[in-house]
């Protein structure tokens, strides 16, 4: 089925990782962005656990659904059409999610979209920033993805120019707050951390000697800083020396912003575009911003990132890109539609009705 409507309202649904998420999208008119997060339920792991966020998940979506239904004044039978998060992310969190998208849309007798997580992080920036220039190169932030994509149509042409090769941007965060004694989520408490800091130690920057660039430009990889930030911690409390939680908190977000930037401002000049659009929980972070800012104008790059409660994981990205394939007449996907764990970002949408060709088939 193809629908395409001026002004489509659409709800999305977003139950990828630990944040139950709907959004409510007038065409590109933001309504209303609930979320509930089980990330206190996950802080005493240090980590999320699936299981946990599958049950939050089952247990909120009700309540979030309702919550978005009355502070935004709209009733489910005004929608044009659903959106979900298909993938990629925790298989049984999608799972919760992908299964009240379809009983919504057969109940409603609405089209379905099942869309990228990833493209939906690009997408949100449209409520806020308006449409996107096209093409687009966007950087993808977070705890699990460390991305850049050039973007000629957010809708179904998403194409991979570098991704991490080890440990995300937002993994490694967490993984250095833990060894400085910080909470979880490291990229807020590490942000916080660093405001207080001086930048006094040259942590290594990943696959960014000439080398590396020869094999992995656009790639990312921070396993190895957050290794020497462990040993570099490890050695001063080996020799009874204070441990500056601050300064090590600002050198190491120095370093990884550093090479997201660069890289980010390479892409562009590489593919002639004029537009950086940031996303994922990463964006939240201060000196990434600053940074990317300071970059983007002194290369006569625009820069675009959304404000930090869209940064994270939200329903409202999901209902922008369920929109965008409405007002651009992209088909639904079919009530068939998996939940994808692994689906990779050049996959804007998932659980399209297969076409048969009666002229070859056999």
């Amino acid at each position: 089925m193809t629908t395409s409507i001026s002004q489509p309202l659409v709800l999305g649904i977003e139950t990828s990782c630990d944040e139950t998420g709907i959004g409510i999208v007038r065409g590109e008119e933001l309504l209303v962005d609930a979320v509930a997060s089980s990330v206190d339920e996950h802080a005493r792991f240090g980590g999320v656990v699936p299981e946990v966020a599958s049950r939050a998940h089952l247990e909120e979506m009700i309540p979030t659904l309702e919550r978005a239904a009355r502070d935004s004044g709209v009733a489910l039978t005004d929608l044009d059409g659903i959106a979900v998060t298909s993938g990629p992310g925790l298989a049984g969190s999608l799972m919760v999610g992908v299964a009240a998208a379809k009983a919504l849309a057969l109940a409603l007798g609405l089209p379905l979209y099942g869309v990228n997580h990833l493209a939906s992080h690009v997408a949100v920036d449209i409520v806020e920033h308006g449409p996107l220039p096209e093409p687009t190169v966007a950087m993808l932030v977070s705890g699990g993805h460390s991305s850049l994509l050039l973007v000629p149509d957010v809708t179904h042409d998403i194409r991979s120019l570098g991704s991490t090769i080890d440990d995300a941007a937002g993994e490694a965060f967490d993984k250095v707050a833990r060894v400085l004694g910080l909470g979880f989520p490291g990229g807020p408490h590490i942000d916080r951390a660093a405001q207080d800091g001086q930048i006094t130690i040259d942590f290594p920057r990943g696959l960014s000697t000439r080398r590396d660039l020869e094999r992995h430009r656009f790639d990312f990889s921070f396993s190895g800083l957050k290794t020497a930030v462990a040993r570099w911690v490890e050695s001063r409390r080996v020799a009874g020396a204070d441990v500056p939680v601050a300064d090590v908190a600002a050198s190491f977000q120095e370093a990884v912003t550093d090479v997201l930037t660069r890289k980010a401002i390479d892409a562009c000049r590489e593919y002639d575009v004029a537009a950086l659009q940031i996303g994922g929980g990463v964006a939240a972070n201060s000196r990434l911003r600053a940074m990317a800012q300071e970059r983007c104008d002194a290369a006569g790059i625009a820069l675009r990132v959304p404000r930090r409660a869209l940064c994270t994981d939200n329903g409202a990205m999901v209902a922008s890109l369920g929109a965008q394939m409405m007002l651009k007449g992209r088909p639904a996907s079919d009530l068939s539609l998996p939940a994808d764990s692994s689906m990779p970002v050049t996959d804007v949408q998932s659980g399209l009705p297969v076409t048969v060709d009666h002229d070859h088939a056999h």
